[in-house]
């Protein structure tokens, strides 16, 4: 199998990812801001995810959350494929009022990031293959699909979920709050009232990252935004604080495993 193969295929619905991808390729810790579901169709894949680390095969239905921290990397030397739908959140949320109006503004996670079961996994082969559809009436039965697959996969939460403790939590925010600032670990420690060793532990412990790889991600994420805008590459690497656009285009490969140019090429279809 080639190290990687991804498409990105246009949708009806603007508010629907989709891709597909053959890869022998180890990503990154990373993160998306949509709801992901997708299927292992070849191989096997091992993951960090919010539940801990977690193995799937051919034939399971895999999960992300938004903002959840995960990796990939094949099991064995054969590679994987798989198939994923990335939804808006607010789409989401309004597929899954429509089936349950008492959620409200409840907060929302799948169940699980592998879920082996035979029907889920034909459920979402429908929805794929109803969103990447060009025929008339596809829209429709996307979100007919969808509505079902979402219903099945996911639950409330029971609690806000608490993704940094204080005072890591202060060192989060000046981060999400100016990407682009050129902070230091001192400066970021001195924020926490703690030492630069402790910050990073604590840092790593409580979000997956270190403070370095954290910052480098939400650029990485604000850059993915001015593409999927139309910004061209090389002005999107600079608004998002890279030194230039092959540093921008190393970082997002290796996190997304498509180039930020194929990326792009995907909006304008």
């Amino acid at each position: 199998m080639a190290k990687a193969n991804f498409q990105v295929l246009p949708c009806g619905d603007a508010r629907i990812q989709a891709v597909e991808a053959q890869s022998s390729q180890s990503f990154s810790r990373h993160t998306h801001e949509q709801f992901g579901i997708g299927l292992l169709t070849h191989g096997g894949s091992k993951s960090f995810s919010g539940c801990g680390m977690v193995e799937a095969c051919a034939g399971d239905v895999i999960t992300v959350n938004p903002n959840e921290v995960h990796d990939g990397a094949p099991l064995g030397d054969g590679g994987r494929s798989w198939k994923m739908l990335y939804l808006e959140p607010g789409f989401a949320a309004e597929l899954l009022r429509e089936a349950d109006p008492g959620i409200g503004g409840t907060s929302l996670e799948f169940k699980a990031p592998v879920l082996p079961d035979t029907a889920l996994a034909a459920g979402f082969m429908r929805a794929y293959a109803a969103a990447t559809s060009a025929l008339p009436g596809a829209r429709l039965a996307a979100e007919h699909h969808l509505l079902e697959l979402m219903s099945q996969t996911m639950l409330r939460r029971r609690a806000a979920a608490t993704r940094t403790a204080a005072p890591t939590a202060v060192a989060r925010s000046m981060m999400e709050d100016d990407p682009l600032a050129d902070w230091s670990l001192a400066e970021l420690a001195d924020a926490c009232g703690l030492s630069r060793f402790q910050l990073v532990r604590s840092f790593a412990r409580n979000t997956g990252f270190t403070p370095h790889a954290f910052l480098l991600h939400r650029r990485i994420l604000l850059a993915r935004r001015l593409i999927a805008g139309g910004m061209g590459l090389a002005d999107a690497a600079a608004a998002s604080g890279f030194a230039d656009q092959s540093h921008m285009t190393r970082i997002f490969t290796r996190k997304y495993g498509v180039a930020p140019g194929a990326f792009a090429i995907s909006f304008k279809t």
